[in-house]
């Protein structure tokens, strides 16, 4: 066996730039596939989130800038029954269209993020940012991706600047809040020189044990349907898809797109395996010539196709994988980020994909190497 592996090494080496023809083109296939996964992953995910929260919007408003709701619904949304918490949130975007580098900037009342948040502090403390109006806890995907440091100062905006001091940086198990600033309330609503103070963009729900999402929701709504401003009260998750709604229509669009990479890499490796097999006609017709059954020459061209593909599977495969570690991507509408990080599930589902492409690739051209006449072989090298 090891005798045989290594002639098919030799066979790909003597034909260095088929081989590295091959192995790239599967490897950018790959590469391509392993992204969109990604980012179907990131979406899926974001949908089908079960985190006990609910968030109460102002109904029929749709961007942040839009939702303005009395900041005085918080206490009232404490007493509704199966709610443990409540919490005043004002959102500031510099961008609600859909972009790669929206900045989100959350305002809070700094004594209760770390009741709503399970974050851990890279760098910095929790004293520096209660102390300080402006003060700000960086996400740490976006301080990676601006610069931004313990102690440094960052400013956003062309007319109306704002410039917050980052007192801490954190990291979260849930990877899109990496991707958020949070301010304190007060200092977000009076940003720019306004005075939004009594109002907020949204309220955060926390439910009680045994609390049901559907039932409470509608409490709410039904509690607020007669006041000032009308709620629209939906689980997190729900809230945060629908806001993404346009991008989970492309998501599956680019679902396609990773098919048809598949598809493109199965006819590359099956394509040059078949012109490999054409060209040493008389190379396996010797081989038979000398004691090679046709099941030996049917796993030797194989085993070449299966290792070309597996090759530049792997390569596509890890190279999408260091890609997203070294630069994590997120993309955000309406405020709401989705974060496209790398997973061992994508990974493997690759590196799987990737052998098994190998394989039916060459079936075909292992066949005709295998049933071709030594005869017609031999008179081909002659």
């Amino acid at each position: 066996m090891s005798k045989l592996f290594g002639y098919v090494m030799k066979t790909l080496l003597r034909h260095r730039t088929r081989t590295l023809l091959t192995v790239t083109g599967s490897a950018a296939a790959l590469f391509v596939f392993c992204m969109v996964a990604a980012v179907q992953k990131g979406m899926n995910e974001l949908a089908s989130r079960n985190d006990r929260s609910l968030v109460v919007f102002q109904a029929n408003k749709f961007c942040p800038a839009t939702s303005h709701l009395p900041q005085d619904y918080t206490r009232a949304i404490e007493k509704i029954p199966g709610v443990q918490g409540a919490m005043p949130v004002q959102v500031f975007t510099n961008n609600c269209r859909v972009s790669l580098d929206i900045v989100v900037f959350y305002g809070v009342p700094p004594q209760q993020l770390q009741q709503f948040r399970d974050f851990t502090l890279l760098a910095g403390s929790w004293e520096e940012f209660e102390k300080h109006q402006d003060a700000a806890m960086i996400g740490s995907a976006v301080a990676k991706r601006r610069g931004i440091e313990v102690g440094g100062k960052f400013t956003i905006g062309d007319e109306s600047k704002m410039t917050v001091t980052a007192a801490g940086i954190f990291d979260s198990p849930d990877v899109a809040e990496e991707q958020y600033i949070y301010t304190h309330l007060e200092f977000l609503q009076r940003r720019g020189g306004q005075n939004s103070v009594g109002t907020v963009t949204q309220v955060e729900v926390r439910l009680a044990e045994g609390a049901d999402v559907e039932s409470t929701s509608a409490a709410i709504d039904d509690h607020f349907r007669s006041g000032q401003v009308e709620t629209d009260t939906r689980a997190k998750g729900v809230f945060q898809a629908a806001s993404l709604g346009d991008l989970f229509e492309v998501a599956g669009l680019l679902g396609y797109l990773g098919w048809a990479c598949l598809g493109v890499m199965t006819a590359l490796v099956a394509t040059t395996s078949l012109m490999s097999v054409q060209d040493r006609r008389d190379e396996h017709a010797v081989l038979k010539t000398l004691g090679f059954t046709n099941g030996t020459v049917f796993g030797l061209v194989l085993g070449e196709t299966s290792l070309q593909g597996l090759l530049g599977g792997m390569a596509g495969t890890l190279l999408s994988y260091a890609f997203l570690w070294y630069w994590p991507m997120a993309i955000a509408a309406e405020a709401v980020s989705v974060s496209f990080s790398p997973d061992p599930q994508v990974l493997g589902l690759g590196l799987a994909i990737s052998a098994v492409i190998g394989l039916l690739a060459g079936i075909p051209s292992a066949i005709d190497a295998a049933r071709h006449p030594i005869v017609d072989g031999l008179h081909a090298a002659g």
